[in-house]
């Protein structure tokens, strides 16, 4: 018979969603996992196949012992015990995530001969700012190479101006890259060029 138990928690401003599940008889395990946006930040599973099979063994043993599960890691959340394995497993998710670049002006980033590029770096994962990237802009098919570049700040934003160099023939492009630790995106905006 399987049972389980669904609990959220509140530490300091963060809620996190504790779920403890027993497998059944045919997988015995106790198994809690800690949630958060519905991401896994931790798991504990306790294989119980040795007392399923002892004269102690009842529905109401195991339940109990799901229940003790489900309390003692609603307990090391609370006091901190798993504070730090969370804020690994959350870096982790945010790193794996990657991160978006944005161009907040795509209709009025070139005028006058100027570039001026109002762009947005957010993770991937929470939607939130990513602080700190290193942004680069360029005109590929330029005439001559030039790359620009900012660093986000703290609302994941960053402005990047230039002149608009002399164009070449054939495809033109404006090429936006972005990098945070291990992640990076690019977007690519076609241009036209005026022939003469």
């Amino acid at each position: 018979m399987s049972s389980g138990f669904n609990t959220d928690v509140q530490v300091g401003d963060q809620v996190f969603h504790v779920q403890t599940e027993d497998r059944g008889p045919h997988h015995p395990v106790i198994d809690t996992a800690v949630y958060q946006h519905g991401r896994i930040l931790h798991r504990r599973a306790s294989n119980y196949e040795q007392f399923a099979g002892s004269t102690e063994f009842t529905a109401e043993a195991l339940r109990e012992r799901v229940s003790s599960q489900h309390r003692a890691v609603i307990e090391d959340l609370r006091a901190g015990a798993l504070a730090e394995e969370i804020a690994a497993a959350s870096q982790q998710e945010i790193r794996a995530a990657g991160i978006q670049v944005q161009l907040l002006n795509p209709q009025s980033w070139l005028a006058g001969g100027t570039v001026s590029l109002d762009v947005e770096i957010v993770r991937r994962v929470d939607r939130q700012p990513q602080a700190g990237a290193q942004v680069e802009a360029a005109i590929e098919g330029a005439a001559e190479n030039s790359r620009h570049s900012g660093t986000s700040d703290d609302r994941g934003r960053v402005k990047i101006e230039f002149p608009l160099p002399p164009l070449g023939k054939g495809d033109l492009a404006l090429v936006i890259q972005a990098r945070a630790d291990a992640a990076k995106d690019e977007i690519r905006f076609a241009m036209r060029s005026k022939h003469k």
